[in-house]
C-alpha cells in the first residue's frame, strides 16, 4: 500500500514537471514569435508584441501559482496560512514595480536636467519643475 502511494506521488511529480516544461516551451515559442525570429517583421507590429508580452506574463504567473500550490503543498493548507504566505509576496512584487516606475521617473527628470545643462540654460524653472507659464527669453539662454 505504501509502495503504491510513493509511486503515485512520483508520477504526480513527473506530471507536474511535464506541465511546467510544456508551458515553458509555449513561452519560448511566443517570445520567439513576438521578437520576429519565427516570422520576420512581427517585432514591428506593436499589438503583436503587447499580446506576446501579456501571454508570457500570464503563463509565468500560472507557473508560479502551480509551483506554489503543488510543490510547496499550499493547496492542502488552511486559507489563512495561504494568505499569510502569498500576501507578502504580492506586496514585494508591488514594491518592485513601484521602484522601477519611480526609478524611470527620476531617470527621465535627470535626463531633462542634463539636457538643459548642455544647452547652458540657467535654472530659472520650467513647467516640468512646477513654474507657472514661464516664457524663455534669449537672455535666459546666455
Amino acid at each position: 500500500m505504501a509502495h503504491e502511494d510513493h509511486s503515485k506521488a512520483i508520477r504526480q511529480v513527473y506530471v507536474g514537471l511535464g506541465i511546467l516544461a510544456v508551458i515553458t516551451l509555449i513561452e519560448v515559442g511566443v517570445s520567439l514569435f513576438g521578437k520576429g525570429h519565427i516570422m520576420d517583421g512581427m517585432q514591428n507590429i506593436r499589438w503583436v508584441v503587447y499580446v506576446a508580452a501579456l501571454l508570457i506574463i500570464v503563463l509565468s504567473l500560472y507557473k508560479a501559482k502551480f509551483i506554489i500550490y503543488e510543490f510547496m503543498h499550499m493547496r492542502y493548507e488552511v486559507p489563512g496560512l495561504v494568505r499569510s504566505v502569498l500576501l507578502p509576496v504580492l506586496l514585494l512584487v508591488w514594491a518592485i514595480i513601484a521602484f522601477f516606475l519611480e526609478g524611470d521617473y527620476w531617470k527621465t527628470k535627470r535626463d531633462k536636467v542634463e539636457e538643459r545643462n548642455e544647452l547652458g540654460v540657467k535654472d530659472m524653472g520650467s513647467k516640468e519643475m512646477g513654474a507657472i507659464d514661464y516664457k524663455w527669453t534669449k537672455e535666459d539662454l546666455q
